[in-house]
């Protein structure tokens, strides 16, 4: 879960980087990458690799999406709301369904 909240700050960390041209949104794009990924290697301590990507990518996917909803304004249609519950159930079903 943590892996998946950083990744969502790190996603949202990329635009203010402005192409990799200015020095400390570039600095704190990268640390908050490299903690993400970090945190997703513990998670695969106990989960298997594809159950932990996939519920790590997923919940990046969905905080990206909704906070590019509530914080830039970006569009929201059924399909997309479509698509996140899609994630989201896929998610839960990974995670519910995993032996052990």
């Amino acid at each position: 879960m943590a892996a998946g909240l950083v990744e969502i700050a790190w996603a949202q960390s990329i635009r203010p980087t402005d192409n990799f041209t200015r020095p400390l949104p570039t600095l704190i794009c990268f640390v908050l990458g490299v903690a993400a990924v970090y945190l997703l290697s513990r998670a695969m301590n106990g989960l298997p690799v594809g159950t932990s990507y996939a519920v790590f990518t997923g919940i990046g996917a969905v905080g990206a999406i909704a906070l590019g909803v509530a914080v830039h304004q970006d569009p929201l249609s059924a399909g997309r709301l479509a698509a996140l519950s899609l994630i989201l159930g896929g998610i839960v079903l990974a995670r519910l369904t995993e032996p052990g």
